[in-house]
Formats: C-alpha cells, sequence, structure tokens
C-alpha cells in the first residue's frame, strides 16, 4: 500500500481508451465541488494497477434497496431478455422466489434465449439437486462452484473455496451485482410497513442494476468463472455485444478469488479508506476486520475523517456477532462512531468516501471474503451517486442505535466471554 502510481487515470468507453485530455476533463468534473483530492490523484491510478479493470464511463447505474424492488428488476429484465442470460449466485434456494426464477429461466430457454447458471455447492446446500432438474432438461447449463462431494470436483478440490457472487447479466447489456442471493429470506423490505408474516425476519439489504459500457468487464468476470471451473463449453451467443453509453456514471468492475495473490476488492477498499479526506461511511452484514483493515479504520478516524459503521443488530451468524463485537471497544475508542440496524436483519455490503467514491457487492469485511470466496463489487465515481449512497445511508442510521462507549462498557459479563471466544476464530468464520 506504500506504492505510488506515477501513470495519468485512464478511463475507458463504449469504443475503447479515451484520450488523456478527455479523460482528464471527466475527471475534473467528478472532482468533489472542484476542490483537490487524494481520492482522485492519489487513489484512482493505484487502483488501475492494483484491479487492471479500466474505469469506465457512459454508465446508468441504479440503486435496488431490498429484496423486492431487486427481484422485481430481475424479473422483468429476464422476461425481456433476447439472447443469453448469465446468472451467477452463492445461494438459490427451492422456495417461492427461487422457484419462480427456476421456472422464468426455464421458459426463457425455451424461447430461445441461452441460459447459463453457476450456483455454489455449500451457498445451496439446502437445495435438492431436483430443483436443477426442470432447467437442465430445457437445456440450461447449470454449473455448480466446487463440489463438495470430492468426487465431482472438476479440479483441485477445496471445501473452504466459496463463489460468493451475486452477479446477473442480461444480453450482456444490463448487469446485476449486490448482496442479495435468490431467497424468499428478502421478500419484504426494511422501510416502513412489513409484508412479511407475523414472526418473520425483515431482510435489508442493496443491489445494483447496471447499464452500459461497463457490463462487458461483469460478463467477462462470469465467463472466467465459467472456464476456471471447466464449465462445458457455452452455446454461441452474442455476450458481448457492441456497446452505446447508457449515463454519465464513471464505473469500475471488480472480481476478486482465491486463486489471486491478493483480493482485489480489498486492497482497493483499503487504498480508498487510505487516502479518505473526509468522511467514511461502511455498511456491512458481516464486519470481522483483519489488522490491517482496522488499523486502516483507526488511523483515517485519527487524522480527522469522520468514520461511521453500519453493522447488524441482529444476524443470521452468531459466532459472527461476537466476533465482529469484540472489536467495538479499541474502534469506539478510536472516535469511530458505530451504529446497529434495528428492526431488520442488515446484509448490505456497502461504503462511501469524501463523497466521491462508493461500492457495492457481494464482499463482506471478514477474512472469508478476502481470502476464501470469489466476491465481486462495482466502483461508482461521482458526487451524484455519491449523494444517492449518503441518503440511503442516513434513512438507515434513522433506524439504527448508536454505540457509545460509556454505554458499551457496561454490557454483560457474558456477552465479553461470548466476545472474546469468537474472537478466537475470527479467521475462520
Amino acid at each position: 500500500m506504500a506504492m505510488q502510481s506515477h501513470h495519468p487515470v485512464q478511463l475507458d468507453g463504449a469504443h475503447g481508451a479515451l484520450s488523456a485530455k478527455q479523460s482528464s476533463a471527466i475527471l475534473a468534473k467528478l472532482k468533489k465541488n472542484g476542490d483537490e483530492t487524494n481520492i482522485f490523484e492519489k487513489h484512482l491510478a493505484l487502483e488501475a494497477e492494483i484491479v487492471g479493470s479500466p474505469l469506465v464511463v457512459g454508465n446508468k447505474v441504479e440503486l435496488l434497496i431490498d429484496g423486492p424492488t431487486t427481484y422485481d428488476a430481475m424479473f422483468l429484465a429476464i422476461d425481456n431478455a433476447k439472447d443469453s442470460i448469465n446468472m451467477e449466485t452463492y445461494i438459490i434456494e427451492n422456495d417461492e422466489i427461487g422457484q419462480r426464477f427456476a421456472k422464468l429461466l426455464t421458459s426463457k430457454q425455451i424461447g430461445g434465449v441461452q441460459v447459463n447458471l453457476i450456483y455454489d455447492s455449500v451457498g445451496s446446500i439446502i437445495t435438492p439437486k431436483t430443483f436443477f432438474v426442470p432447467l437442465i432438461e430445457s437445456g440450461v447449463n447449470v454449473l455448480e462452484f466446487n463440489p463438495i462431494n470430492p468426487l465431482y470436483a472438476r479440479k483441485g478440490w477445496d471445501v473452504n473455496r466459496r463463489d460468493h457472487r451475486k452477479l446477473l447479466v442480461i444480453d450482456g447489456q444490463t448487469a446485476f451485482i449486490g448482496g442479495i442471493n435468490i431467497s424468499s429470506v428478502y421478500s419484504s423490505g426494511s422501510f416502513g410497513k412489513s409484508r412479511t408474516s407475523k414472526g418473520e425476519q425483515q431482510w435489508r439489504d442493496t443491489h445494483l442494476r447496471i447499464n452500459g459500457p461497463v457490463v462487458s468487464e461483469f460478463q467477462k468476470l462470469f465467463m472466467a468463472t465459467w472456464t476456471e471451473q471447466n464449465g462445458p463449453e457455452l452455446a454461441a451467443r452474442n455476450y458481448f455485444p457492441e456497446q452505446k453509453n447508457q449515463g454519465n456514471e464513471v464505473v469500475r468492475a471488480i472480481g476478486s478469488s482465491p486463486e489471486e495473490a491478493y483480493s482485489q476488492i480489498y486492497v482497493t477498499l483499503l487504498s480508498a479508506i487510505n487516502s479518505a479526506e473526509t468522511a467514511i461511511s461502511l455498511t456491512n452484514a458481516y464486519f470481522v476486520p483483519d489488522p490491517q483493515l482496522l488499523s486502516a479504520l483507526k488511523e483515517a478516524a485519527q487524522r480527522g475523517v469522520d468514520v461511521r459503521l453500519l453493522l447488524p443488530e441482529k444476524t443470521d451468524s452468531v459466532m459472527v456477532y461476537y466476533a465482529s463485537r469484540s472489536f467495538y471497544d479499541e474502534l469506539l475508542l478510536a472516535g469511530i462512531k458505530i451504529y446497529e440496524r434495528r428492526n431488520a436483519l442488515l446484509h448490505a455490503k456497502t461504503a462511501m468516501i469524501d463523497g466521491v467514491w462508493s461500492t457495492i457487492g457481494s464482499t463482506n469485511l471478514d477474512w472469508r471474503s478476502f481470502t476464501n470466496n470469489q466476491e465481486v463489487n462495482a466502483v461508482i465515481l461521482g458526487q451524484d451517486f455519491a449523494s444517492q449512497m449518503q441518503t440511503m445511508f442516513e434513512n438507515d442510521l434513522e433506524s439504527s442505535t448508536l454505540i457509545t462507549l460509556d454505554a458499551w462498557r457496561e454490557r454483560k459479563l457474558s456477552a465479553k466471554v461470548k466476545e472474546k471466544a469468537a474472537r478466537l476464530w475470527a479467521r475462520w468464520l
């Protein structure tokens, strides 16, 4: 992270690389209030060297908050698909939502649209194999990522290596990414009146719909996973159509894999945090930071950056819950503000820095995401989208509780014991 890049930031468009003059003009417009900011001058060129994928202009990016909004957008896009549908998901369950996806995908395959599906073996472990039979019989290519049963492994077997991505690409022109799996647990919103039955848990999550040239970069990530898992040869389709400008957003697609020497998403986030000058707003479902991330957040707060963490009050993983809370004392002592989201199970994974740099994706801030999982995120530059992120974050804070250091130190002894015990397992959670 001590690297310093001396190369100018290069932007790509629908028809390839932009000139240095065009790139400079676009970046100048993105700078916060016209002021110099390290996010642009120090971070972006370094990020390009770390990740390798281009910053792409001409995209339209839409925030999708919670399951109902996301699923409605996905169903509409799938229904309108004309050429191909590529879906990669950690969980696809045999429930109402899973069945609806399966039926729609089967129908599109029968109608002549090629459907290719990757699902994770561990994430979808409770989904019976019979669920996939109608899909396969209709002609859908179904690929189980890193099967639990070593007899079916297509390459070196490692049960810890998982595909945690949530990626859907329609006709090579529309991409969906974020934190939402294919499951009925997401069937209700987390703001206002709930549509869940009494006693059911609401889930709070965030997804993106992206149109524009950067979709080709997400398509490449799907294809790379398919190839790396030795999937069957895909039917010929126009997976990479000619792209057109769809909006004004500058986006970078970032995929991480344990096959690589380091997590590109992790190093990119660290670089952004280390470059932050005014504000860091992180929302994350599973917060179990390693020493470098912990240090970066504390150092940012100590140099005057307003660091705010939005974490879950309730979780579906007890061990992660207590391991996460084991870091609260030192974070609060460093001046970091911690909020816990009430009335919903927080599952989102988002960040916004200095009002100009945002990211949404599947990556949790824990060891598993950084070392064992395939993940995918989008980085979006600019004040317009960041202002939407800020509004979303503030709305969540209205349904959250601020944790103060004095109150935190008054928690029960039993909670402290559980936190210490869970901390010992932090690296394996």
